[in-house]
């Protein structure tokens, strides 16, 4: 009789131990931020933008598309170009990159990354990598550069070696199609290729901390196409601004982030 009750008093610890481990909480999802329009300044509609930064005043893109992939120099408040140094036709532009006095620009297809003197634009370098090229942006130490995957890849500066690679999730899904990429205060901030949002991510594991929900940021009307997306975002660590802009967008957007609003809408 004994061994009866024992059985029976040890059954509903196991039913209620399986009930937790078959509960688990699923990851938790990464909140949305909206945002507000601080300034606007004037930019090319025929620049396919595919790079972007902010350095000492001056707004630094990388332009795409074979026979129009160029690497400019521009004043802000005016969109003027100061400064232009046009790829060779062959060459499909991709993004760009400041480390140190120099630019690097890498390109979609080609496997080819050129290092440029950021104040001549003469090319001093160039680097050979496999797969393709997408974003680039720098922490302290490294290159970080997307491929349009899900995977953001670290690289030494020196040689262009991959020395890591993070996965990006949100929760448990993976975010692919990760695009134009900027260090914002100890974050990557990427462009989700086709959709009007920012993932900020950490750089240590590749969680995403917030998505930043940039619907409405320029209207319909004022796109030239389906291909003129959100893709481009630069960051003024000096006076802590944020700027984006699109794919042949007439407008850079200056923008601060406003508060969490609750679930982004495509986890629903």
């Amino acid at each position: 009789m004994k061994r009866r009750l024992d059985r029976f008093l040890w059954m509903p610890l196991v039913v209620v131990m399986g009930m937790a481990v078959g509960c688990q909480a699923a990851p938790k999802l990464a909140p949305v931020q909206g945002y507000r329009v601080v300034a606007k300044y004037p930019h090319s509609t025929e620049s396919y933008t595919e790079g972007f930064f902010f350095k000492d005043g001056m707004f630094y893109e990388g332009t795409g598309e074979k026979g129009r992939s160029a690497l400019l120099v521009e004043v802000p408040e005016t969109g003027k170009v100061v400064q232009r140094r046009d790829l060779d036709k062959e060459y499909f532009g991709e993004g760009i990159v400041d480390w140190g006095a120099n630019v690097y620009e890498w390109t979609w297809q080609s496997h080819v990354c050129f290092v440029l003197d950021r104040f001549s634009l003469r090319i001093v370098k160039q680097f050979s990598y496999g797969g393709e090229g997408w974003g680039m942006t720098h922490d302290a130490k490294e290159l970080i550069t997307s491929e349009g995957s899900a995977t953001l890849r670290f690289r030494n500066p020196d040689t262009f070696e991959e020395t890591h690679q993070i996965v990006v999730r949100d929760g448990g899904k993976v975010v692919d199609q990760l695009n134009e990429l900027e260090w914002i205060h100890g974050e990557i901030w990427a462009n989700v290729w086709h959709e009007d949002r920012i993932a900020r991510i950490s750089p240590a594991d590749g969680h995403v901390i917030a998505w930043v929900d940039l619907k409405g940021l320029l209207p319909e009307s004022e796109k030239l196409d389906a291909e003129s997306v959100l893709n481009g975002i630069a960051f003024d660590a000096r006076n802590d601004r944020i700027f984006v802009t699109g794919k042949q967008w007439p407008w850079v957007f200056e923008i601060k982030v406003i508060p969490a609003r609750g679930k982004n809408p495509s986890h629903n």
